[in-house]
């Protein structure tokens, strides 16, 4: 529920305030539908007898209403999914209605607006647009709307106009955006190797992989920080192609009982995925942390920079399993269910299909990941979002942004075939194209943009 105090100027009678909530009973949707069919048909003869159409019985649909401080709905505004098929994260929001009265200084009209917004963002949407009479093209402006283009709608101009979503963009500069600065002249992973997930060790067939977990999960859930320390080592392996032979690991501790759950993670991953543990170090009575190097073998690793404008893009994903307990939308864990077997036949798959390209899914989530794997190449992409596969406990900005257990972006020339992936799902959904970032494809053929340039600045291999 949202107050928002506002002048009413020549209306003594009201008071300075407006709620904003949604629609969860028949007579608020009822009332809702009272005022548009006195808006849209009687005030402004935009429709005959009713306004209604099939978004209002579509159950997806989200109704946020505004009310005086005596209950009554002065304003509402609808939104929801574009179409009657699987949620893609595109929504469309309309049918904006304000009482008479409580135009003008109120800003009744606008409040619902951003309400809106932040109810769409706050449902995984990565699209979301309106189409607006051109009268109110202005206050969709201010709001920081952007314009797309004239449309008409019941013989009416109106404007459409999109929201700008930032939530890709964000999640890559915070994760991945310093990186060019501070690895500058380190040249790190060697010639033909930028910005890959592992580095080839010179004069041998040896790849070393090392990744540090968040010492806030470190401390908040140890026995998973093991866990996942093994598993995002072990994928920066399977990115370039290598078959793993060993992990090494450095953990602090405040103590040896906090360092055994640590451990006791370690050992359950690393016995699931048949890899052993050579060695480390463990220090205790200091704050949480933890970081695995990993090594592995491959005569001819992988880059993620061998990608060139024209390739497909493959994401090679475990949609099993479901949200980490207290990681909702932010860690999927598909890996603690499965069988060595099926593990380790999705961590060979780059090596056995040897594509052109590939990189592990990151903490920057596919979208980001993808936006890597690009700037390495030296191009841009094209992410079709209908063709990404995803599973139904999943929103598409959460799936996008979010850590899968295991997750595989690969590039290759159009007609290569399909990996071996275990228990994995493997699409094309998508194209590397000339230029830099990357841009989200819709049904409808439109695009936006996700990132706008490169995501670390490392630059091309």
């Amino acid at each position: 529920m949202l107050d928002v105090p506002a002048l009413l100027g020549e209306r003594p009678q009201r008071t300075a305030a407006f709620r904003i909530e949604e629609a969860g009973d028949a007579a608020t949707l009822a009332a809702y539908r009272s005022l548009r069919t006195r808006v849209f048909v009687d005030e402004q003869g935009l429709f005959r007898g009713t306004d209604r159409d099939p978004r209002d019985d579509d159950p997806r649909t989200v109704v946020l209403v505004a009310r005086d401080p005596l209950g009554t709905v002065v304003g509402g505004v609808r939104l929801g999914p574009v179409d009657g098929g699987r949620d893609l994260g595109w929504w469309t929001g309309g049918r904006l209605a304000v009482d008479p009265a409580a135009r003008g200084s109120m800003g009744v009209g606008a409040a619902l607006v951003r309400a809106a917004c932040a109810r769409a963002e706050s449902a995984g949407v990565l699209r979301f647009e309106a189409t607006v009479q051109a009268r109110n093209e202005r206050m969709f402006a201010r709001l920081g709307w952007r314009r797309v283009r004239a449309v008409t709608v019941a013989r009416a101009p109106h404007v459409l106009m999109r929201w700008p979503i930032g939530r890709i963009a964000a999640l890559a500069a915070a994760t991945k955006g310093p990186l060019g600065p501070l690895l500058s002249g380190l040249a790190p992973g060697g010639r033909g190797f930028v910005g890959d997930d592992g580095a080839p060790v010179p004069g041998s067939d040896l790849v070393a992989a090392c990744d540090a977990v968040v010492p806030s999960m470190v401390e908040r859930d140890p026995v998973w920080a093991g866990w996942c320390a093994v598993l995002v080592n072990l994928n920066d392996l399977a990115a370039m192609g290598a078959t793993p032979v060993g992990l090494l690991d450095a953990l602090g501790a405040r103590d040896a009982s906090f360092a055994a759950r640590v451990l006791s993670g370690l050992r359950k991953a690393c016995a699931a995925y048949g890899v052993p543990l050579l060695g480390g170090h463990t220090q205790l009575g200091v704050p949480a942390a933890l970081s695995v190097t990993a090594l592995g073998r491959t005569e001819r690793p992988v880059p993620a920079g061998g990608g060139e404008p024209g390739h497909r893009l493959r994401l090679t994903v475990d949609t099993g399993g479901g949200w980490r307990a207290g990681y909702h939308g932010r860690q999927w864990d598909s890996t603690t269910g499965r069988r060595t077997p099926e593990l380790r036949a999705m961590l060979s798959t780059v090596g056995r299909s040897r594509p052109a390209a590939a990189k592990d899914v990151s903490m920057a989530g596919i979208a980001g990941t993808l936006g890597m794997l690009a700037e390495a190449s030296g191009c841009g992409a094209v992410l079709d979002v209908a063709r990404v596969p995803r599973p139904n406990g999943a929103t598409m900005g959460d799936w996008l942004t979010c850590f899968p257990g295991f997750g595989m972006l690969t590039a290759d020339a159009a007609g290569a075939p399909a990996p071996a992936a275990g228990p994995a799902a493997s699409a094309v959904c998508g194209s590397l194209v000339a230029g830099q970032g990357v841009w989200l494809r819709w049904p409808d053929g439109e695009r936006t943009e996700a990132i706008a340039g490169a995501v670390t600045g490392l630059g091309a291999a």
